[in-house]
């Protein structure tokens, strides 16, 4: 079964290696990296990553990941990253997305009318697409699944390989994985986090959401 995960410069790392672990680790899949080159590109952190494939060279997929990070707002109006994500999800059994990734699935124009959900400071934002905003570690709406914020892949990555090989193959992915999340803060949600902290976390991010709004002002004024 072939996996691809959509990279490129700016990507948050997480996006793709909690889920791509996950994938990996069943017996039988292939995982591919899919860039317009296989140059060596940076994340968001700094990580260096090498694609697999280029688009042109890109095998049949079973199932399409775009992982989100800064480097998304670039892909929101690349017109060749959008007709390739377009053109490769019309054959793909599942097309998914960890955190922003679902803005590029929104920009190719597959999440109209449909529940989705993104990072909990750009979620939001999916209605400009016609989406139907929804918060949830884990949100599917037919063949379309879309994961919430970074840590959350993992969890789609789970339920994405109990829906395609059973809880079995699951449940023995998390336990090689030893995933068994204690955190020592209860600070991952908007909803949980000190007011100070949720603060600092949106100025953090807000050059990057400025950076989106102008993006998805300008594209609404084209249409």
């Amino acid at each position: 079964m072939q996996f691809g995960f959509l990279v490129f410069p700016g990507i948050q790392q997480l996006d793709l290696s909690g889920p791509y672990e996950v994938f990996a680790s069943v017996p039988g899949t292939s995982v591919q990296l899919i860039w317009k080159d296989t140059e060596p590109l940076t994340s968001s952190t700094g990580l260096r990553l090498i694609p697999t494939t280029t688009f042109e060279d890109c095998p049949a997929l079973d199932v399409l990941c775009i992982p989100g990070g800064g480097g998304v707002n670039a892909l929101l109006t690349d017109q060749i990253v959008l007709g390739f994500v377009r053109e490769t999800a019309g054959a793909c059994s599942l097309v998914t997305s960890v955190c922003t990734g679902s803005l590029v699935l929104g920009a190719a124009g597959l999440l109209e009318g449909k529940r989705a959900t993104s990072h909990w400071n750009a979620v939001d934002l999916l209605d400009r697409f016609g989406v139907v905003p929804t918060e949830g570690r884990v949100v599917r709406d037919e063949r379309i699944v879309t994961a919430g914020g970074v840590t959350s892949g993992i969890d789609f990555g789970l339920e994405i390989v109990a829906d395609l090989f059973g809880r079995n193959a699951a449940e023995t992915v998390q336990l090689a994985l030893e995933y068994d999340p204690a955190p020592p803060f209860d600070a991952g949600t908007p909803r949980t986090a000190r007011p100070d902290i949720l603060a600092a976390a949106r100025e953090r991010l807000s050059h990057s959401r400025r950076e989106r709004e102008v993006l998805l002002d300008g594209m609404a004024g084209t249409q």
